[in-house]
């Protein structure tokens, strides 16, 4: 627990240890940063190229740079890079007003933690912020365990508005019952506030992201907080990162006793670190002869993620990955603050004191909604308000994507991922970002929401997709202009992107279907999965009279989860196009001539069942060497095929699907394609 006293001697000394032993490590850090361009290389060359590759996000006219490019020391990528970390790191102190703006919508989320003992009486004060529409975080040191945090209470608003008058005290309880984690070693807790409905929604939250990119050494960060239980407090940018350990970051703040669990943002106000602890540094007297820590929140969430909860908790804890960021209605005006129609005031626990030296009182007030939007994306004309709510809009965070879940089917046996032989593993394109969006340490597989990709980076598209659906959650998602994207953990060449589909008949095709991933426990999570297949990854170029006749094809997800004893109304199902080696070029990119399908599911009877299409042609299914003199993409019919013909056609093995396959069964059947006209003619 945190009183003006500070945090408990033996974190203290933990916290030294740390320091001291890295004296040298960060004075060297420190030297390089002095000198011309060494933002470039005062860290790891993999950080540095990840933090450009995330500003990338914020800025439209930074690119990504190859990370062993920067590892080989390439003079045009140290260049290129400490280039772009000068501009936007290492600034003058002329900021967009945006970055007061971000910082106020930033701020609503964080209150104060008031601890009290098993008697009721005033303990000590925290600081904590909401990151989630549930879930407050802050120091393990602070909520040491739930009896705790049942006592305690979190306070917003505890600050002055524009007027140099107090905001109206809003104090809600904690719900530890609800939800309550911590960890001694990390030193955060995570817990559930009680409040009802929309209670907390004004206030926002400030979402985690578990990519890394979000800091380097050298990067400026700002801390929220309410110093030694006083009035909420920011201490601005002129605070730097000098180290960045496997756990923690170093960096030299102004904080005080009761600033423990306080958020660190970075200039993108993205939260790197929790603050927990802050010791004496003589060797950085000219800096205030103090170095803080706090704990990396990638690492935290990193450690949530492997954690076993209830169903209702892990619920909450899935939110943290998948919630988008929220951003709390544009405050009342001074006046209608002090109308208390409008919010209940409650009186605040002392102390109320001056701001510290080096702070200032946050006093922003935002006084229209804040807008965030992907670059690139053009403002509504009426302002957020007037957005519509199916627009798309892609999740930043790529390492919160668990991607595709082998184990989804109910009941049923594993059903892996297909997979590629040795020569094609080679030619599969790798995310650049270890460790961000990967599947069980394989680099070349693309999580998204619900689905995960295997690209082939000489052809530029995929190999095959995997997608899980759950009709039973599902959403009709409307679909609004189509806005394709290329996937950051992909160089943009081995994705075919809007240049090959400019001024011709090709239409952008989903493999993994618009509203296949689209369903979840809530609007949000659909949403987020419905918005991920409009990655060039999962998309194939196809003629604009390919649509003409594939009816049958598009429908086949649907008539399986509708019309089939499917249980639970799950299927897995993978998709992909036939790369041959004599598909047409066209524009750098060779067009497909057929695409397959594989469905799993499990019967009522607790079997499984696989079956396998494609979406072909007469001559190409009759294996005719001589195709038409004119080959026709308004010609295509779907088939029934056995899945064996599949793995045949693309060389990918699908484990024992091919053992659960029903034409499998059927002798006559075992070699042959079936035409399908209508869903009915299916042998399931």
């Amino acid at each position: 627990m945190d009183s003006v006293e500070g945090p408990p001697a033996g974190l203290q000394e933990d916290v030294a240890a740390r320091v001291a032993d890295r004296s040298e490590q960060r004075r060297r850090k420190i030297a390089v940063l002095a000198e011309p361009g060494g933002i470039a290389r005062a860290d790891e060359p993999v950080r540095v190229a990840a933090r450009i590759d995330r500003l990338s996000r914020h800025y439209r006219d930074i690119r990504p740079i190859d990370p062993t490019a920067i590892t080989a020391a390439q003079p045009a990528a140290v260049t290129a890079a400490a280039a772009v970390l000068e501009r936007i790191i290492q600034t003058n102190d002329l900021l967009p007003v945006g970055y007061l703006e971000g910082g106020a919508t930033a701020a609503r989320a964080v209150g104060r933690v008031v601890v009290r003992d098993a008697r009721g009486r005033l303990a000590g004060y925290g600081t904590g912020s909401l990151v989630s529409p549930d879930l407050l975080l802050t120091n393990q040191h602070v909520l040491a365990d739930a009896r705790t945090a049942g006592r305690s209470g979190v306070e917003f608003d505890y600050q002055d508005g524009l007027d140099g008058r107090p905001l109206p005290l809003q104090g809600f309880s904690l719900d530890p019952g609800r939800f309550f984690f911590a960890d001694q070693e990390l030193d955060f807790a995570l817990v559930a506030v009680k409040a009802g409905t929309g209670e907390l929604a004004r206030f926002g939250f400030n979402r985690l992201v578990a990519s890394e990119g979000k800091a380097i050494v050298g990067d400026f960060v700002t801390i929220i907080q309410h110093p030694g239980g006083e009035k909420k407090q920011v201490a601005l940018r002129e605070n730097r990162i000098v180290d960045i350990l496997e756990l923690f970051l170093h960096y030299q703040t102004d904080t005080e006793p009761g600033s423990s669990g306080s958020p660190v943002f970075n200039d993108q106000w993205e939260i790197v670190a929790l603050h927990h602890a802050g010791i004496p540094a003589p060797d950085h007297d000219a800096f205030g002869g103090v170095i803080n820590e706090g704990v990396r929140v990638s690492r935290l969430l990193a450690f949530l993620r492997g954690q076993p909860f209830p169903p209702a908790q892990q619920a909450l804890v899935d939110r943290l990955f998948t919630e988008r960021i929220s951003l709390p209605p544009a405050p009342p005006t001074v006046t209608a603050l002090t109308d208390r129609s409008l919010t209940r005031a409650i009186e605040p626990a002392e102390p109320v004191g001056r701001p510290a030296a080096g702070q200032v009182p946050l006093t922003l007030t935002l006084t229209v909604p804040f807008d965030i939007r992907l670059r690139g994306e053009p403002a509504a004309a009426d302002g957020p308000a007037a957005a519509a709510p199916e627009a798309i809009r892609i999740d930043p965070d790529y390492a919160g994507r668990r991607g595709y879940d082998p184990d989804f089917l109910p009941g049923g046996p594993r059903v892996p991922l297909p997979a590629l032989p040795p020569d094609l593993v080679a030619l599969a394109a790798l995310n650049r970002h270890a460790g961000d969006g990967q599947a069980d340490g394989q680099a070349h597989v693309l999580n998204y929401h619900h689905f995960s990709v295997v690209m082939n980076r000489q052809r530029r598209l995929a190999f095959f997709t995997a997608v899980n659906i759950d009709g039973a959650t599902s959403l009709r998602i409307r679909r609004d202009p189509d806005r394709w994207i290329f996937d950051p953990r992909l160089p943009d060449s081995e994705q075919a992107g809007e240049e090959v589909y400019r001024d011709n008949p090709l239409d952008r095709g989903h493999l993994v279907r618009r509203l296949d991933p689209a369903w979840g426990a809530s609007n949000v999570v659909a949403k987020s999965g419905n918005d991920d297949t409009f990655h060039f990854t999962n998309c194939t170029p196809q003629h604009k009279d390919f649509n003409q006749n594939q009816t049958t094809w598009a429908g086949l997800e649907d008539y399986i989860l509708d019309n089939a004893d499917t249980r639970d109304l799950k299927a897995t199902v993978f998709t992909g196009p036939v790369l041959a080696a004599d598909d047409d070029p066209y524009r750098g990119v060779q067009l497909p001539r057929q695409y397959w399908k594989v469905v799993a599911m499990i019967k009522q009877n607790g079997e499984l069942s696989a079956t396998g299409y494609l979406l072909s042609q007469d001559h190409l299914i009759d294996g005719l060497e001589t195709a038409p003199a004119e080959f026709s993409y308004g010609a295509y019919k779907t088939y029934q095929v056995p899945i064996q013909r599949i793995e045949d056609l693309t060389r990918l093995s699908f484990d024992t699907l091919a053992d659960a396959d029903p034409l499998a069964r059927m002798e006559a059947a075992a070699t042959t394609a079936r035409e399908i006209t209508h869903p009915r003619q299916l042998t399931l």
